[in-house]
This record gives C-alpha cells, sequence and structure tokens, in this order.
C-alpha cells in the first residue's frame, strides 16, 4: 500500500482517489507518521440508474404540451394587437 505525504496528497487528490476507487488504497502521512488510510466504499455503480422513471404514473404530459396557450405567450411578447 503506498504511503504520500500531505503534500503530495492536496495536489494529486484527483489521482489518487481515481487509484483508491479502483482498489488501489493509500495512506496519507504527516511528517512521516500514518494518519488515514484512503480506501474505496462499498457503493452500489448504478445509483443514478435507478432514478431514471422515479415519477413515473405520477404525472401526464398534455398532448397539446407544445402549443399550449400558444396565443398567450405570443401576445405577452408581442403586445395587445
Amino acid at each position: 500500500m503506498e504511503t504520500v505525504n500531505m503534500h503530495k496528497a492536496k495536489t494529486e487528490l484527483s489521482r489518487l482517489v481515481e487509484r483508491a476507487s479502483k482498489g488501489e488504497p493509500f495512506v496519507i502521512a504527516r511528517a512521516g507518521h500514518p494518519l488515514v488510510r484512503v480506501v474505496a466504499i462499498d457503493a452500489p455503480a448504478s445509483s443514478a440508474k435507478q432514478r431514471i422513471g422515479f415519477l413515473k404514473g405520477e404525472f401526464r404530459v398534455p398532448d397539446d404540451f407544445d402549443s399550449m396557450d400558444h396565443e398567450a405567450i405570443q401576445e405577452l411578447f408581442e403586445g395587445q394587437p
């Protein structure tokens, strides 16, 4: 397991975290004394995919959505005829 000093951890954090997320944990040390171990967590990789469709069936978009209140909107932009 690699040990990095605090300064290197700050300057290369993105790279180190990327490596840890791929299964390469590392230790952050200050003045040669280990402080923390950084390891990947066991989080579900598909958590973002679970949100797709979470409101399915909760509301309905009208068929005429693209033309709803067309006259009122046009009037707001162009003023009274």
